[in-house]
């Protein structure tokens, strides 16, 4: 009776030791299977702040790692940035879903830049005046089918030396997305206030996607200089400012009364 004794809690002890080995093969497997297939999705015209803080949080470190490491890589020539872009890549971090297995900031970065190049020598964007007004064309126009006229109206204020008066530009400065442009940020002191400046920003203020591109590639023929989304899906283009001024006030009643009714 004693041996059998002995040997009973001998088995269970071996019976414990195969379950946890058994548990910890499928935790490990499960983790190898969640490594292999995790991805993070980057939209089109995001700005470089959203593509670093979804890269942060895909990869799990710390906030800002992403940013410093996008630094440093560009200082060093790793992302391979045209000479124009100054070792800044905004306007370059395609859109798109990435893999993360065996991936760093500056890996995803890299391929993000790469990946986006191919498609700016596809569309036909061949400078980087073309790509930052494609990014203005991303941010400003309601719809797909107006990005062509917005990047006419570029064109045309820009070949009358006339200042863009772009509210998206104001926006990207101060890191805010919306409507309402006051006349106190039109006297903001950046070189993004594209009222008080004139000609394009420093910079893309976003990725532009495909739409943009090519409409900007290849914009429509027209003499509009001025353009109001009165509401939504209604933009209104025109060479008269005296109309557009009319449209501006129709839009500004829009607004009022989506005030009110919050």
């Amino acid at each position: 009776m004693t041996t059998r004794r002995k040997r009973w809690p001998i088995g269970v002890a071996l019976l414990c030791v195969l379950a946890l080995a058994a548990a910890a093969a499928v935790f490990l497997l499960f983790r190898q299977h969640k490594e292999e297939t995790a991805t993070v999705e980057i939209q089109e015209g995001w700005r470089a702040y959203q593509v670093y803080a979804a890269v942060d949080q895909a990869l799990d470190v710390r906030e800002g790692t992403t940013r410093k490491a996008a630094e440093r890589a560009a200082r060093k020539g790793t992302l391979r940035l045209p000479p124009e872009a100054k070792d800044n890549p905004e306007g370059y971090l395609a859109a798109g879903t990435y893999n993360l297995k065996d991936r760093t900031p500056t890996t995803l970065l890299a391929a993000m830049v790469r990946t986006y190049e191919k498609r700016l020598a596809r569309d036909g964007v061949d400078d980087y005046a073309t790509l930052t007004t494609a990014s203005i064309v991303q941010a400003e126009a309601d719809n797909p089918r107006d990005m062509g006229k917005v990047a006419r109206v570029i064109a045309n204020r820009r070949a009358q030396g006339m200042p863009l008066q772009m509210d998206s530009t104001i926006n990207y400065a101060l890191k805010r997305s919306t409507l309402d442009t006051t006349a106190e940020d039109t006297r903001l002191d950046s070189p993004y206030n594209t009222y008080r400046y004139k000609g394009l920003p420093p910079t893309p203020i976003n990725t532009p996607g495909l739409h943009a591109r090519r409409a900007t590639a290849k914009p429509p023929q027209g003499d509009w200089l001025y353009f109001v989304t009165v509401a939504p899906g209604d933009t209104r283009f025109t060479a008269d400012y005296e109309q557009h001024k009319k449209w501006v006030e129709e839009f500004n009643e829009n607004q009022r009364q989506q005030r009110s009714q919050n």
